[in-house]
C-alpha cells in the first residue's frame, strides 16, 4: 500500500473567491487513517486556513459528512486506503449552499426536522405518581430502526427530489417523524400527519432509494417514507367515515 495519498480539498472563501476551487494536499496513507484524518493532518500540518466541521470521530454525531469522490459519506468512518492510489476528491455535501470550503449551512435542515416534531408529543401527561411509561419489547422494535438517524443529512445530499425541490421535506426528517409516529408513548400523529401529508411531505418522494443506500446507520428513509404513505392513504379513506377527533 502507497504511503501517501493526494487529496483534492474544495475551497470556498466567499470573501475572497467568486467560485469554488480545488487544492491538492499529499498526506500520510496509513492502515487505519480515515478520510477526516487526513483533513486533520492537513488542517494541523500544511493549511491552517481549512474550514470543516467534525467532533466525535465515532460515526455519532453526523457532523463530519462530505461527499468523498462524488458520493455522501462520513468521512470519520470513510478509510483512505480504500481509495489507493488516489486522488481523493472532498467536497461539501450536495444540495446545501456551502459557507466556507467543506462547510454547509444547516438552516433549512433544521426548520423541516422541527416541523414534523421528533419528539414525544402527549396531550396529557399521567401524574408522575403512576411511573413511567412502559413499554415492551415488541413496541421498541417497531420504531427502533429510525430513531438511529443522527442527523448527518447525507440522505438529503444523495436524494434527487431534495435536489430538484427544496420545499421537499426530506428523508431524514419524515424517518424521525415515522420514528415518533410508532412510539406507543406518543400522541402526536395527528399533529405530524398534517405537515407529512403535504406534497412536499411523503408525496413528493419518487422512492429512487439513494437516501436509504449512503444512510451509515441503515435507518431505511425510504423505507419509512412508502410505509407513512400507506398510512396517510388509509387515514384519508377513514376521514370519509370517521372524523380524526372522534377515533
Amino acid at each position: 500500500m502507497a504511503d501517501r495519498i493526494t487529496l483534492q480539498l474544495a475551497r470556498y472563501r466567499p470573501e475572497e473567491e467568486p467560485e469554488p476551487s480545488f487544492q491538492e494536499y499529499e498526506v500520510p496513507c496509513r492502515e487505519d487513517w480515515v478520510v477526516l484524518d487526513g483533513l486533520n493532518y492537513v488542517k494541523d500540518r500544511l493549511d491552517g486556513t481549512l474550514s470543516y466541521r467534525w467532533s466525535c470521530r465515532m460515526g455519532i454525531c453526523g457532523s463530519c459528512g462530505m461527499t468523498v469522490n462524488g458520493e455522501p459519506k462520513l468521512t470519520c468512518a470513510t478509510f483512505l486506503a480504500d481509495y489507493v492510489p488516489g486522488p481523493v476528491r472532498v467536497e461539501p455535501l450536495r444540495n446545501f449552499p456551502v459557507i466556507r470550503d467543506l462547510v454547509v449551512e444547516l438552516g433549512d435542515f433544521m426548520r423541516k426536522l422541527t416541523s414534523v416534531q421528533p419528539w414525544i408529543v402527549r396531550e396529557e401527561e399521567k401524574p408522575l405518581s403512576e411511573g413511567e411509561y412502559r413499554q415492551t419489547p415488541a413496541q421498541l422494535d417497531l420504531y427502533q430502526q429510525y430513531s438511529m438517524c443522527i442527523n448527518c443529512m447525507l440522505c438529503y445530499a444523495a436524494c434527487p427530489v431534495y435536489g430538484l425541490d427544496p420545499k421537499f421535506l426530506g428523508p431524514a426528517a419524515i424517518a424521525l417523524a415515522q420514528r415518533y409516529n410508532l412510539d406507543s408513548r406518543d400522541q402526536g400523529v395527528g399533529e405530524r400527519l398534517e405537515v407529512l401529508s403535504q406534497d412536499e411531505g411523503i408525496w413528493g418522494c419518487t422512492f429512487v432509494g439513494d437516501c436509504t443506500r449512503v444512510c451509515p446507520k441503515n435507518v431505511d428513509p425510504a423505507g419509512a417514507i412508502q410505509r407513512y404513505k400507506l398510512t396517510a392513504a388509509l387515514e384519508w379513506l377513514k376521514g370519509f367515515f370517521v372524523p380524526w377527533g372522534a377515533r
